[in-house]
C-alpha cells in the first residue's frame, strides 16, 4: 500500500496523487509492499532494484549509502515490529528510507508503530522540508518504541515466572524462549542501528546542521540505553532460565527419593513371599 503525505502547518496530511503540490516536499509510505507496489515504486521514483531487494530482505542489517547511477541516498534501519498473532510477538524488520529530491520514500514489507506514529501526527516538530532531520527522527521513534517493547516483554517475562512458581509446565518454558528470541532480536538490531548513527554522523551523503547533530545525540543516547536495557533482560532471562532448570531438577530428585522408598518397603514383602513360595508346600 502506498500513500502520500504533505506538510500542512505542523501536521502531515494524507493526499492523493493528483492533490500534490509539485513545489512541496512528499512523503512517499510504503508498507505491506505488494508486487504491484514494487514495481510501480522502481518506475515511477527510478529506484535500482538491487536496493529494493536488500530493504525487503528480512535479514538487512542498517546502512546508508548514496547510490551515484539512481541519484539517491538509501538509509537502512531496522525498526520494532509487535504482531500479536504471531508466537513470537516481538521482532524487528528493516526500513528503508530513499531520499531523491522533493521526495523522501520509505519501504517496509510489513508494518509497524514507528510508521503509524508518523502518519497518526503523534511524533513531534516534523520537517518535510528538513530531509536529514525527518530521517533522524524515524530513528528517534524506533528508540522510544523499542524501549516501550521491551518493558512489555519484562512484564509479561514477570508473569510467566510467578506462574511457574506455582506450577511448572512446558507452555510457561515456551513463552519463555519465545520472550528471549525477541530480546536476541532486538539487541541484534540497536547494535546494527548504533553503528548506522555513528556512520551518519561521519557520512559525507548527508548535511546534518548544528540543530541535528544535537538530536542525533540524543538518539545515540537513547539507542544505548535500549541496547542495556535489551543486554540486562536478556541476562536476566538467561539467569532465570537457569533457575528454573534447577528446581526442576530438584524436584525430579526429590521425586526419585520417594520412588526409591516406596520400592524399598514393597520389597520385603515380595522377598517373604518368594521365599515361601520356593521353600514351603503349598496347597494346589
Amino acid at each position: 500500500m502506498i500513500t502520500y503525505w504533505q506538510q500542512e502547518g505542523a501536521k502531515l496530511v494524507k493526499k492523493g496523487e493528483e492533490e500534490l503540490i509539485a513545489s512541496q516536499n512528499t512523503w512517499v509510505d510504503a508498507r505491506n509492499v505488494t508486487r504491484d507496489d514494487i514495481q510501480e515504486l522502481q518506475d515511477k521514483f527510478n529506484i535500482d532494484p538491487e536496493n529494493m531487494l536488500d530493504i525487503l530482505d528480512p535479514d538487512e542489517l542498517s546502512r546508508i549509502e548514496k547510490n551515484e547511477d539512481f541519484e539517491y541516498v538509501l538509509t537502512i534501519a531496522r525498526m520494532p515490529v509487535f504482531s500479536p498473532s504471531d508466537d513470537i510477538s516481538y521482532y524487528t524488520a528493516p526500513l528503508g528510507i530513499i531520499a531523491k529530491g522533493k521526495f523522501i520514500i520509505t519501504i517496509c514489507w510489513t508494518d509497524s508503530d514507528v510508521l503509524k506514529d508518523f502518519a497518526a501526527n503523534r511524533v513531534q516538530e516534523l520537517n518535510l522540508k528538513d530531509i536529514p532531520a525527518f530521517t533522524i527522527r524515524f530513528m528517534s521513534r524506533a528508540d522510544f518504541t523499542f524501549l516501550r517493547y521491551l518493558k512489555e516483554l519484562n512484564r509479561r517475562a514477570t508473569g510467566i515466572q510467578n506462574e511457574m512458581f506455582r506450577a511448572v509446565e512446558n507452555r510457561e518454558f515456551i513463552q519463555l524462549l519465545n520472550i528471549q528470541k525477541s530480546l536476541v532480536f532486538f539487541t541484534t538490531s540497536l547494535k546494527s542501528n548504533q553503528n548506522l548513527l555513528e556512520k551518519m554522523r561521519k557520512t559525507k551523503f548527508i548535511k546534518l546542521d548544528e540543530e541535528d547533530q544535537d538530536w542525533l545525540d540524543d538518539v545515540e543516547i537513547d539507542n544505548r540505553q535500549a541496547l542495556d536495557m535489551a543486554d540486562t533482560y536478556t541476562n536476566i532471562m538467561a539467569s532465570m532460565n537457569d533457575a528454573f532448570a534447577s528446581v526442576l531438577s530438584n524436584n525430579l530428585n526429590l521425586v526419585m527419593k520417594t520412588m526409591t522408598a516406596w520400592n524399598l518397603v514393597l520389597m520385603m514383602p515380595t522377598l517373604i513371599t518368594s521365599f515361601f513360595g520356593i521353600n514351603v508346600p503349598l496347597p494346589w
